[in-house]
């Protein structure tokens, strides 16, 4: 009896080479895109082949078949990945154009996250109408499927373009409702600057005596001089404000912090400093300052702050507490707390899945939902008395109600693993084929009451276990990858919900990267190839890296002209199937 043949894409192969006395040698060999990439560059760069060479219909044929977007668009097309998006918009300063960026995040079967851009396009306006267009053109064009969200800032602008997307969209949890994910970094910023709207003298003195130094390159080269001439070492330098970002103001505390004792040196060598800002920054300032940076670092959105943060944190409402009575601070707070609670002061204006990823972190569970659900009631009765008795009734039916839901959307994952052993069991070589259908939406769409078995009691099993210690080194997918044996249904279901975005920082970083490829002196790059080099810089990049980390990389793509070539032949054949001349 043949017994068919099971292969492993990732299985190494055995390859055959001639050494140079005639014996033939075995030797392992896996497929490696990277190197394929470098030994391409030989022809070029070693054997000097003309850069017209890519021109060549056989070269094309060839670099088509080395087609890297064929493993993306596999998994973008996989009914069983589920994908979340962010998007971000920008107007490139230089040449004046509306850029949109679409990412996408999506968790691998080993349980690792992928970040990839797909787009990177010119759009007419920031209109709802032109965004949506866009957004649906990229999905179609890869072929997306079981979308779970998006995420994007707070414009209005966003939400009425979500509202046309989800219409056109398969079937989606509860019709759309928590598809839309608001940019917590966004959030956090509109709350920061509804406090900092405040004018605080110590503050305002110093924004005005930065803005001064900064104005012109003169007047920095004396404050460096001035900070050698006051023994101050520093490795930061003076930073601006950007009106929108409120974490610039921060910026701009933290680096005149570091050289406080420079500005009065400063004043010293240039007489229309302290005529123009009327008083040089003092000590006294300063320890306003520092207090000043001590509050504001609590909402700091960064590297370390990331994993550790959830709508309706604890921590902000126990910032917000313990500053409210504080002379400095008290006229801050309660805007801040207003604008707080505008989002984030009733559950049920958050998306479910915030809560689901929220009991399916080992770190949190139900015990962290009673405590953030307790913070929030709380804040949506303020001006109504309660019981303690009545808060925790009420918080604890709250928890129940999550659960209850989250058992529900469980119960589509057990239904199609119960389908799919059936099928596997009774059809061995007939493949599920869900391309029709969210199959990931529509089974919670129809899904009514389940027969009871021992694998739907692997959700309350793992609920039931104390949540683990916190801890800065930790993982979570890497939990869930090692416990995916002893809770496969739910691990499953884990790593679809915790591949949602809270923050569209992933697509904004993109833009930080634009503004250095769309200088002044790329303005000559049409946005097709803008799109070819974003996309390709991004896609070299591995993976697993912070996306706070990526401007660390180095950028292959340097040399602009051979880009340009490539990329004006290759968007020449999309357009006509076969090369313009010029």
């Amino acid at each position: 009896m043949d017994i068919p043949k099971e292969v492993d894409d990732k299985q190494q192969k055995l390859s055959f080479t001639k050494a140079p006395n005639g014996e033939g040698h075995v030797y392992t060999w896996k497929h490696d895109d990277t190197r394929i990439q470098l030994a391409l560059l030989g022809p070029f760069t070693i054997g000097e082949l003309p850069f017209k060479f890519i021109e060549n219909e056989a070269f094309i044929e060839f670099v088509n078949a080395l087609n890297g977007k064929a493993e993306v668009v596999q998994n973008l097309s996989n009914p069983k990945t589920a994908i979340h998006l962010t998007t971000d918009t920008w107007t490139s300063s230089c040449q004046k154009i509306n850029y949109m960026v679409v990412t996408t995040h999506f968790i691998t079967e080993d349980f690792v996250m992928h970040k990839r851009v797909v787009s990177f396009k010119e759009v007419d306006t920031h209109k709802a109408e032109d965004m949506a267009r866009e957004l649906l053109i990229c999905i179609n064009e890869w072929g997306m499927k079981n979308f779970m969200t998006m995420t994007v800032d707070n414009a209005k602008t966003n939400d009425a373009a979500i509202n046309i997307i989800v219409k056109e969209l398969p079937s989606i949890y509860e019709n759309g409702k928590h598809f839309h994910i608001r940019c917590m970094a966004h959030i956090i910023n509109l709350v920061v600057k509804m406090g900092l709207k405040h004018e605080v003298y110590h503050v305002k003195n110093l924004q005005d005596a930065v803005k001064y130094i900064r104005a012109s390159p003169q007047r920095i080269k004396t404050f460096k001089q001035a900070m050698k001439d006051a023994a101050v070492e520093s490795q930061r330098c003076l930073c601006g404000e950007t009106p929108t970002r409120w974490n610039s103001t921060f910026e701009l505390l933290r680096s005149a912090y570091d050289m406080k004792n420079t500005f009065l040196e400063y004043s010293h060598q240039d007489p229309m400093f302290q005529k123009t800002v009327g008083r040089v920054p003092s000590h006294s300032d300063f320890e306003m300052i520092k207090k000043m940076m001590e509050f504001l670092e609590n909402f700091v959105f960064n590297k370390a702050y990331l994993p550790y943060v959830y709508p309706g944190d604890p921590r902000h409402r126990a910032t917000f507490r313990k500053h409210e009575t504080n002379p400095n601070f008290m006229f801050m707070v309660p805007d801040m707390k207003d604008k707080y609670d505008k989002y984030w002061g009733d559950y049920d204006t958050i998306s479910d899945y915030v809560f689901f990823a929220t009991l399916l972190d080992p770190q949190c569970k139900s015990k962290f939902m009673k405590v953030v659900f307790t913070q929030m009631l709380k804040a949506k009765n303020k001006d109504k008395k309660m019981f303690v008795d009545e808060i925790e009734s009420k918080t604890r039916a709250k928890v129940i109600n999550i659960e209850c839901k989250l058992d529900k959307f469980f119960k589509t994952y057990l239904e199609r693993s119960n389908t799919t052993s059936s099928s596997q069991q009774e059809t061995p070589e007939e493949v599920v084929n869900f391309d029709d259908e969210n199959e990931f939406f529509g089974s919670y769409m129809t899904s009514g009451s389940f027969p009871s078995t021992s694998s739907e009691s692997q959700l309350q099993q793992y609920l039931n276990e104390d949540p683990i210690g916190f801890d800065k080194g930790y993982d979570i997918l890497t939990w869930w990858k090692n416990n995916a044996v002893q809770f496969p249904i739910v691990a499953r279901m884990a790593r679809d919900i915790l591949g949602m975005q809270i923050s569209t920082v992933a697509s904004e970083s993109i833009f930080s990267n634009g503004r250095r490829v769309i200088t002044d002196y790329r303005t000559n790059l049409f946005v097709v190839i803008v799109e070819a080099l974003i996309c390709t810089q991004d896609w070299l990049r591995k993976s697993s890296l912070p996306i706070y980390d990526y401007d660390e990389v180095h950028n292959v793509l340097a040399d602009d002209d051979l880009a340009i070539d490539i990329v004006d032949v290759i968007h020449n054949l999309k357009l006509t199937g076969k090369r313009s001349g010029n």
